[in-house]
């Protein structure tokens, strides 16, 4: 599952962090964007989609969006968790069963 989006530490963008990590195929996401038209630019440890708002992906499943709309920034991780078949976000619920 994917932890809520949340404002990145430097403010600048919205980060979605799966927990427990993901082993995504960057090779296989890339395609799979590239097919539905989307521009990516391959940077070998993660890919830098050109979503609106853009995404970095990295191999670990972790998401950042360069924006600080937080509703744009959930629409593209939606956009992108379909696509890719990506697990969802976690509810408060969930987070309250996991920790106790």
């Amino acid at each position: 599952m994917y932890r809520s989006l949340r404002i990145c530490s430097g403010g600048g963008g919205y980060e979605a962090v799966p927990h427990p990590a993901l082993r995504l195929d960057l090779d296989r996401v890339r395609r799979t964007l590239e097919a539905e038209g989307i521009a990516v630019v391959d940077a070998r440890v993660m890919l830098l989609a050109a979503t609106d708002p853009e995404a970095t992906i990295s191999r670990s499943g972790r998401i950042l969006f360069k924006t600080r709309d937080a509703a744009a920034a959930t629409r593209a991780f939606e956009r992108l968790r379909a696509l890719l078949g990506l697990p969802g976000t976690e509810t408060a619920g969930e987070r309250g069963r996991a920790t106790g």
